[in-house]
C-alpha cells in the first residue's frame, strides 16, 4: 500500500478543525480502496470520554458503518502517532496500515505524553501505579472455557 498525502492532509485538517471545536489538536480518517469510509475528531473534553480520541471515534464510525467490527482491508491516516489505546484499537479492528503524520515525541511537546503508558503495560499488574487485584479466577475461566468450547461462536 501506498500513501496518499491528501488523505493524510484531511486527517490534519480535521485536527486543525477540531481545535476550536472543543477537542484535542487530532484528526483521523479510515480508507479502504482509496475512498474515506469514516472521519474522527479528538472530542475527549467535548464529551467527557477519555476514551474519544480522534482514532476511536474514526474506528467505531467506519465500524458502523460497514457493518462488522473487522476493518480488515482498510487504512488509518492519523495527524499523529497513535497513542497506546488507540493503537490496541487498531490491532484489534484489523486495520492493515497506518500513516501519520506528527510523532508521540511530537505529542509530547505539545503535553501529550504516553511514556508511562507504554512504561505501565510492560509491567506484571501488581506492579502497575493503578492498584490491581485479582479475585475469582476460577469462577471467571469457567465461562472462558465455556467460551472456548462454544462451537457456533462469532470468533473475533
Amino acid at each position: 500500500m501506498k500513501m496518499n498525502k491528501e488523505l493524510l492532509k484531511r486527517a490534519i485538517q480535521i485536527a486543525d478543525n477540531c481545535i476550536d471545536g472543543g477537542g484535542g489538536p487530532f484528526g483521523a480518517i479510515i480508507v479502504r480502496d482509496g475512498e474515506i469510509i469514516a472521519e474522527g475528531s479528538n472530542q475527549v473534553t467535548k464529551n467527557n470520554d477519555p476514551t474519544a480520541h480522534a482514532e476511536i471515534i474514526a474506528i467505531r464510525a467506519a465500524a458502523e458503518k460497514l457493518g462488522t467490527w473487522d476493518l480488515s482491508g482498510c487504512e488509518l491516516y492519523s495527524s499523529c502517532e497513535p497513542c497506546p489505546m488507540c493503537l490496541g484499537a487498531i490491532y484489534w479492528a484489523h486495520i492493515d496500515q497506518v500513516y501519520f503524520a506528527a510523532t508521540h515525541d511530537d505529542a509530547k511537546d505539545a503535553g501529550f505524553d504516553d511514556a508511562d503508558l507504554y512504561d505501565e503495560i510492560k509491567k506484571d499488574s501488581s506492579l502497575r501505579s493503578i492498584q490491581m487485584k485479582s479475585a475469582l479466577r476460577e469462577d471467571s475461566i469457567r465461562i472462558l472455557v465455556k467460551w472456548k468450547e462454544k462451537q457456533d461462536k462469532n470468533q473475533y
